[in-house]
């Protein structure tokens, strides 16, 4: 068994963060005003079709993928704040060439700037979240990461369905959104290069020798090294060959798959389609999920700290298994269950799984920086991001599908085997360090 490590003081995480994070908010509000409309968009209210529609999806997927295995290198070599404000510059400019739109090369051209620019940034922002709090105060940083991230999304989405309610000229509307968007990633190009730090104290390459990296056999090594050049270390050859590297992306992959897709495309299907749960229900458990994440980050943040990395990321999914047991128990119940206790099923669904993604968000990236050091952490962050993306394309299709040809009930209990399939990897991997 791991020992329960002691409550560290709490850190506090700084201005330069600050900074980050109120721009990282007002770019994924702009985010959250278009992202649900681009098909209808392209396809209906430009009159391009369904095969615009599908090349600029494609078209992002290639760039991102493409942009991703270049950045990763590119942030190891220099500095990780000059690839994440060309990703955020590339974002800005796809976002806005859709407001003009109106052929199917514009369209491409967007998707590819789109795609380019989420790949060059997820590539970096592990290494700038980093560089911008202290290495205790990691965990806390990335967990308010993923909050400020949802948040921007949900109250971007709510802004949107706002303008567009009554809109004469849908079109109209989301031409200037679309615009509203690619403004919204200016302020987080700027503040990317102003709070890059001129030296870190007290977390140099000097401090980060004499951690415990994952070598390419998969064990720790804890010696101190020579200074290497910026650029030369870990190839992702590699950093896949070190097994707890390994599993962690895989365990990237199958928490997108089983998890964070799930929740944002299936469940709400699931409800409306298979449990008769009324269009404003579902959305009040969608919301009720983003208001948890923000209410339960202070309340476990001491608890998480005091668990191991390796720990919390294993309780994520056994978290949302007993999420989606409670869906289940909703289904079970049916319609003619008190409201009452169906409802609160739902919401204790919502409530847990948030629960659950605190687990991830607070332990996944910390074991990144760690396992992959310095020297590779724009490699490490380009996998994960590339796993992110795995899951992410492949994990609505696989939901939907199951929708389609189960019942509620046995739908609600593939989503649970699903999340007990994710804790196997999870488990196998603190297993695997706690042996080396």
């Amino acid at each position: 068994m791991t020992a329960i490590r002691a409550t560290a003081p709490r850190t506090p995480l700084g201005r330069r963060f600050g900074l980050l994070m109120g721009a990282l908010l007002l770019s994924s509000l702009g985010n959250g005003l278009c992202f649900p409309f681009t098909s209808i968009y392209i396809s209906q209210l430009l009159g391009l079709g369904g095969r615009a529609a599908g090349g600029y999806f494609i078209a992002m997927a290639a760039a991102s993928f493409a942009a991703a295995l270049a950045g990763g290198p590119l942030a190891d070599r220099g500095s990780p704040h000059r690839v994440g404000a060309l990703g955020g510059a590339a974002l800005a400019v796809g976002y806005a060439l859709l407001a003009p739109a109106g052929s199917v090369a514009l369209v491409l051209a967007s998707g590819v700037c789109v795609g380019a620019g989420f790949g060059l940034f997820y590539a970096s922002i592990v290494g700038i979240v980093d560089l911008a709090v202290p290495e205790s105060g990691r965990r806390s940083a990335f967990a308010i990461r993923h909050i400020v991230n949802n948040a921007g999304i949900g109250l971007g989405s709510v802004a949107a369905g706002l303008a567009l309610h009554g809109a004469a000229t849908p079109v109209g509307a989301l031409r200037w959104l679309y615009l509203a968007n690619g403004l919204a990633a200016l302020p987080l190009i700027a503040v990317t290069l102003g709070v890059r730090p001129r030296a870190r104290p007290g977390h140099g390459p000097a401090d980060h020798a004499a951690e415990p990296h994952i070598d390419a056999a998969g064990k720790g090594r804890g010696e101190e090294k020579p200074a290497e050049k910026p650029g030369a270390g870990p190839t992702y050859r590699t950093l896949l060959r070190a097994r707890p590297m390994a599993l962690l992306i895989l365990a990237q992959a199958l928490f997108a798959i089983v998890g964070f897709t799930q929740i944002e495309a299936t469940v709400p299907l699931l409800m409306h389609d298979r449990m008769a749960v009324t269009l404003g229900w579902v959305s009040a458990v969608v919301a009720a999920n983003s208001f948890a994440l923000i209410a339960l980050q202070p309340l476990l943040r001491r608890r998480l700290e005091r668990l191991p990395e390796t720990v919390s990321l294993a309780a994520g999914p056994v978290l949302w298994t007993g999420a989606f047991g409670c869906g289940l128990g909703a289904a079970l119940a049916g319609e003619a269950a008190p409201a009452a206790v169906r409802y609160g099923l739902l919401l204790a669904f919502a409530v847990i799984f948030a629960a659950g993604e605190l687990m991830y968000s607070s332990a996944f990236y910390p074991l990144l920086l760690r396992w992959s050091g310095e020297e590779a952490v724009g490699r490490a962050s380009a996998l994960a991001s590339l796993a992110w993306n795995l899951g992410t394309a492949s994990g609505p299709p696989i939901g939907l599908f199951v929708v389609a040809n189960a019942s509620a009930t046995g739908s609600w209990l593939a989503l649970a085997l699903g999340a007990a399939a994710a804790f196997t990897v999870a488990a196998a991997l603190h297993s695997r360090t706690t042996d080396a």
